[in-house]
């Protein structure tokens, strides 16, 4: 009984506006048939208080509706943002791609003039590792026995000459750079002709040690191997001077020279598949040795 009385104002309330909603439409379309089509004075203030009440009951829908407009938005330019970068990273892939392309292109051109001047046959190898020691500089390659390659045998970049090939496995083989201090290429200045030893220092220079009488060296030089020594082919580039120094009463003249490949930035080498007569009669003996050990199961006598 309770419940029913607390329920009969609400629904008298419910009521009686749905009724005066009624009453206001039926006198509103009389209003708007009549010849002066103006609404009665009651009309007017119900209107004029329904107009700012419905604004307000409306501007969470819109609001809603502008909130929801906007989310889709975003939602629409975040998916547009993946694609582009998506396409973004694809672009930026191509654009790697073609300038590797471009950079092996000039290497091969450059490697094919070469192996024109020399007439001997190439292999490319890249770089697969670095001795870690400071007082060696080597590097490990992934070619080897299996490849042709064979100790010995100069290693070379498009850009001059990098070292030797000093050990081999089946598939990989380690070269000891020019920079090693144990390094040692004759050499000659292509513009004067005047001819010395390079020497490595362990660093990242290298001195170009010759005799002061009649020799002119000078910065700017560009030093090439002179083929003498049986080691390496004549015209490889080695580097260029950047200082010489004061001979003063010295018979021997040293030159500092930049190396003409940089190191520190090698991926690719080639490997020279011809060993010099000086390396051919090094290596020639240790591998006849090794082949009758080999066969023999023993050391030979």
């Amino acid at each position: 009984m309770a419940d029913y009385h607390n329920r009969t104002p609400v629904t008298a309330l419910a009521v009686g506006l749905i009724a005066f909603a009624v009453v206001a439409m039926v006198v509103d379309r009389r209003a708007m048939l009549g010849p002066d089509r103006e609404l009665s004075g009651w009309s007017g203030a119900v209107l004029d208080i329904a107009a700012p009440v419905q604004r307000m009951i409306a501007l969470p829908l819109e609001f809603a509706q502008d909130a929801w407009r906007h989310y889709i938005s975003i939602l629409e330019v975040g998916q547009r943002n993946e694609e582009l970068s998506s396409r973004l990273v694809l672009l930026e892939e191509e654009n790697l791609q073609l300038r590797e392309a471009l950079v092996a292109s000039g290497r091969l051109e450059r490697i094919a003039e070469i192996r024109a001047d020399f007439e001997v046959p190439m292999l490319s190898s890249e770089l697969v590792g670095v001795d870690p020691s400071p007082w060696f500089r080597s590097v490990l390659v992934d070619r080897g026995q299996t490849h042709g390659v064979r100790s010995g045998m100069p290693v070379i970049s498009e850009l001059g000459l990098v070292g030797l090939v000093t050990a081999t496995s089946t598939r990989a083989s380690k070269a000891k750079l020019v920079l090693d201090r144990q390094s040692a290429v004759d050499g000659i200045v292509q513009r004067s002709r005047s001819r010395g030893i390079v020497r490595g220092r362990g660093t990242d220079q290298l001195d170009f040690e010759f005799v002061v009488r009649g020799s002119d060296v000078r910065i700017g030089d560009v030093v090439i191997s002179s083929g003498l020594g049986g080691v390496y082919p004549k015209g490889i580039r080695i580097g260029e001077v950047t200082a010489v120094s004061d001979p003063g009463s010295e018979l021997l003249q040293t030159a500092k020279l930049v190396p003409a490949v940089d190191f520190g930035r090698l991926e690719q080498v080639f490997v020279m598949l011809r060993r010099g007569p000086t390396m051919e009669l090094l290596y020639a003996g240790e591998e006849e040795d090794s082949v009758h050990e080999t066969a023999s199961g023993r050391p030979s006598p």
